[in-house]
């Protein structure tokens, strides 16, 4: 044949170079290549079919006249048996004519079909063509959100380049891999592997996230092939066991016992001997009376105030509940002595609060703020609205611990007691310092009720948390309700973590110390906390940094300024000998959160300060230099104060309170800040629900003497909210049966 002949004198046919590219040929690969129709080395020999026996059948052309083959495994210059044209290989250049995708060419006997270019594939096809792509994107791109975010470990779970991060031979990758193998392989390495070996570590590391990842495929994939009957029973099945649970949560309303109310410890309030201290503490409460009055004025019966504007201010955090304001200042109200507002706020309580509400809410938000400042008002005024009003919202959050792992969902519908989680948050994942922030407000709600429904619910989280195995000792922010397997390995001790550790030391404390298992675990968590994340700076000042997938990141927010206040109220019970050293280390936390406050222009500390690049305690990032009244520093302040008695902590706090008056305070109100760095002050124009209930008690506190509110009889929830010591052997108050 003409062509042949053409060939043999050096004239080659045309060759698809994106063809041969796609097929795993290399750019620019010199004509005489071997390969195979894959784009691979062929491995057979020449057979019949080259040029020493030509084949009869004609070839496929280009709209040109030149024929279109891929090279075989030929010595060069000759076709081998593996010669094949483009259209038996792609689809995508066989002609319309040819009976539509996968229509072979040429070959063999019969006639060969002409070959169209590209431009004749037909819409339909390129349309599947690009619904298959897309699909192959979409699902490589959601697979690596179930992955850490660490590029390290994600190019090695990918791409193995290097030795150290292929898979030991006793871990069985792959579809076929158990979870077993991967667990036995993990245990083996850390039997016969050096202490502190890096290599072992980081192959643990990522046996660890294959296991995981591999088992949320095949959750998936199980899912996806079953049949849309039983998907739909399925369905059903679960609205039934969730209507079965939410009446067995009611039962708690078919009629509380009566109980006999036990005086409070400590709720009266003596004026300092000392007149300067005794001043403060009355400018303190002047504060509390313009917030409150301004609520009352512009906003009552709403969530929060609006103080520039004049008007109301609600967040999505409480659905359509109203009142966050009057409920958070209850405790407040009352050990201030300010009778006729707390008789106001008890009246609105009585007539007006309501949980019946079809709208999604903050379990976590509404736990602290609602059912902890109704249950501290129960328990200073004994007035029995109060007690009702908890125990019938704690019924109501019930539904939201519904999940497989019983770790409870961070949102809830009040009314269909439908939960889920931040969508923002690792996979689906609920929020440590969320269900891990619950466990007072419920134990107390037991203890109201007579029920032990609520105790149950989160002493069933610490079973799951005692369960997991914690990278580093620590905590990662993210646990799936459905796998009860920790979600991205990010530690805090701020956002997302912080008051889960708090409670941790406060239920031990609540229990009158018998709660050994709650100890332990902050202990531990603490001593994982000093390895891992406290960190000094080149000045020397201690800050807590945040580890990310086994990176720091050295910035310290204002939330974990609370941290201080709680390393010296559990010193204490620290082990034998580390007393001293946790009342030091909350004493240095305290210090850095004033340098926070010190380096401003306002002289109030950001929502986040940065140690790097030759900065200390200083936000460099415009979207953290906002302050919103938070009272974090405020609490580190007073448990300083109460357990040392050093002057600096009045100093500083009164401080404080000098830069909420000349930056804060407006007629209206008191507003946030949007940049503690600016020369004028520029308002957000919201008084926080959290400055009554938080920061002025918190204040208030600091200047007065210690037989308010003793720490031996008190403990402060999240919000400042106050519940009592329950000693095992006396309660402070008694269920009797009916």
């Amino acid at each position: 044949m003409e062509n042949l002949t053409n060939f043999s004198e050096g004239l080659q046919p045309a060759v698809c170079r994106a063809c041969l590219c796609a097929r795993g040929a290399a750019p620019g690969r010199r004509p005489g290549a071997e390969l195979s129709p894959q784009g691979r080395a062929a491995a057979q020999p020449r057979g019949s079919g080259g040029l020493d026996t030509p084949d009869p059948a004609p070839r496929p052309r280009t709209p040109g006249g030149g024929e279109v083959w891929l090279l075989s495994s030929a010595a060069p210059g000759h076709w081998g048996a593996g010669a094949m044209p483009v259209g038996g290989l792609l689809p995508l250049f066989s002609s319309p004519a040819g009976g539509g995708l996968g229509g072979g060419l040429g070959g063999g006997g019969g006639g060969g079909r002409k070959v169209s270019g590209p431009a004749a594939l037909r819409l339909t096809e390129k349309f599947v063509l690009l619904l298959v792509f897309s699909a192959f994107i979409t699902l490589c791109f959601g697979a690596i959100f179930f992955l850490p975010d660490s590029s390290k470990l994600l190019s090695g779970v990918l791409f193995h380049s290097s030795p150290a991060l292929q898979p030991a031979s006793d871990h069985k990758s792959g579809p076929g891999a158990r979870a077993e193998d991967a667990a036995e392989g993990r245990a083996r390495r850390r039997e016969e592997g050096a202490p502190g070996d890096p290599e072992a570590a980081l192959e643990d590391n990522l046996a660890r996230i294959r296991e995981n990842h591999e088992r949320a495929l095949r959750e998936a994939k199980e899912t996806l092939q079953k049949l849309p009957e039983e998907i739909q029973r399925d369905i059903l099945l679960e609205k039934k066991k969730v209507a079965q649970d939410q009446l067995r949560d009611k039962a708690p309303l078919r009629g509380l016992p009566p109980v006999d109310f036990v005086p409070p410890i400590g709720v009266e309030s003596r004026e300092p001997a000392d007149a300067a201290v005794r001043e403060k503490r009355a400018k303190i409460k002047e504060m509390m009376k313009h917030a409150w009055n301004n609520y009352k004025g512009y906003a009552w019966g709403l969530n929060e105030l609006k103080p520039i504007s004049k008007g109301g201010h609600s967040s999505s955090l409480f659905g359509n509940i109203k009142g966050a304001t009057i409920v958070d200042a209850l405790d407040t109200l009352f050990i201030m002595e300010m009778k006729n507002e707390f008789e106001e706020a008890k009246s609105w309580v009585e007539e007006n609060l309501d949980f019946n509400v079809n709208a999604e809410i903050s379990v976590f938000e509404v736990n602290i703020r609602f059912v902890g400042g109704l249950l501290s008002a129960y328990y200073l005024s004994g007035e029995e609205i109060f007690r009702k009003k908890a125990v019938e919202l704690g019924v109501k959050l019930l539904p939201a611990f519904h999940t497989p792992s019983g770790i409870p969902w961070a949102l809830l519908n009040m009314k269909s007691g439908i939960g889920r989680n931040w969508p923002w948050a690792s996979g689906g994942s609920s929020i440590l310092a969320e269900f891990g922030t619950l466990h007072l407000e419920f134990m107390h709600l037991s203890h109201l009720s007579g029920n032990p429904i609520f105790a149950e619910k989160v002493m069933n989280i610490r079973t799951v948390l005692n369960k997991l195995e914690k990278p580093q000792g620590l905590y990662p922010n993210y646990l799936n309700p459905s796998s009860g397997q920790w979600g991205q390995h990010h530690v805090s001790v701020g956002g997302l973590g912080d008051s889960f550790y708090e409670y941790l030391l406060k239920a031990w404390l609540m229990s009158d110390k018998t709660d050994l298992e709650a100890k332990k675990m902050y202990f531990d968590a603490v001593q994982a906390i000093e390895t891992h994340l406290i960190r000094k700076s080149s000045s020397g000042l201690t800050y807590i940094a945040e580890w990310k997938g086994g990176l720091l990141e050295h910035k310290m927010g204002h939330l974990t300024c609370f941290a201080g206040g709680m390393f010296a109220l559990g010193a204490d019970g620290a082990p034998e000998g580390m007393a001293q050293h946790y009342l030091e280390l909350g004493a240095e936390i305290a210090r850095t959160c004033h340098e926070s406050y010190n380096r401003t222009f306002m002289k109030l500390g950001p929502e986040a300060f940065r140690f790097d690049g030759g900065v200390e305690a200083i936000a460099t990032r415009q979207n953290e230099k906002y302050y919103i009244l938070r009272p974090e520093v405020m609490e580190t302040y007073m448990y300083m104060w109460r357990l040392t008695h050093d002057p600096k902590y009045r100093k500083w706090a009164w401080e404080a309170v000098e830069a909420l008056e000349n930056h804060c305070r407006v007629n209206g109100g008191y507003s946030g800040l949007r940049d503690v760095y600016l020369l004028h002050e520029s308002y957000d124009d919201v008084q926080q629900s959290f400055f009554l209930a938080e920061t002025l008690k918190y204040l208030y506190l600091i200047f007065s003497d210690d037989d308010l509110l003793p720490l031996e009889h008190w403990i402060f929830n999240s919000e400042a909210h106050l519940l009592p010591i329950l000693p095992k052997e006396k309660k402070e108050v008694e269920i009797r049966e009916e």
